[in-house]
């Protein structure tokens, strides 16, 4: 098992892409990076705590490798705008990765984001950071694509990522 944290933008959006990725064993959503000793929705959005919106992907590397978890992450938001993704603005919804294991990952994360520079010609703005204090989010955070379908932002911004998660990564989709 390896344990990766990821934000790409709001984090409803990162967990329900790896909701759906087989060898993913638990997808929790939570805060990240910032100074304080505490984080909560209210305060993160505010941009003032420091704090990005991230997922602590927990996976079988056996299944799924690091590096499939990193292109599906980078094929599922964008990691050429500095705080912003979408509609979403604010440095809470930085592109960042932070690696819980500096000698296993951290060599696999700078060769993706390498290749994205390489194969592309694109200015990658992601972060790359050790693994700082994770916070898990509110409770209602949590599954909440799942848990609110019909909901407005739901609607209009997952299921994009869903597409392109079906259409790129299929072999890796839970059945």
């Amino acid at each position: 098992m390896q344990t990766i944290v990821l934000g790409g933008g709001c984090f409803w959006c990162t967990e329900s892409v790896f909701q759906s990725v087989k060898g993913v064993q638990r997808v929790t959503s939570g805060y990240m990076g910032g100074e304080e000793t505490s984080a909560n929705y209210k305060d993160v959005c505010t941009g003032a705590t420091g704090h990005i919106e991230v997922v602590r992907v927990d996976f079988d590397d056996s299944v799924v490798p690091l590096e499939v978890i990193l292109d599906i992450f980078f094929a599922t938001h964008d990691p050429t705008t500095v705080d912003r993704q979408g509609n979403d603005v604010g440095s809470q919804y930085r592109s960042v990765v932070f690696y819980t294991d500096a000698d296993k990952q951290k060599p696999t994360i700078d060769r993706v984001i390498g290749k994205l520079r390489d194969e592309f010609g694109v200015n990658v703005v992601t972060e790359v950071h050790p693994v700082h204090e994770f916070y898990a989010a509110e409770e209602y955070h949590q599954d909440y694509f799942n848990k609110n379908p019909t909901q407005g932002y739901c609607q209009a911004v997952i299921p994009p990522k869903l597409g392109k998660l079906r259409k790129e990564f299929k072999q890796y989709l839970q059945s």
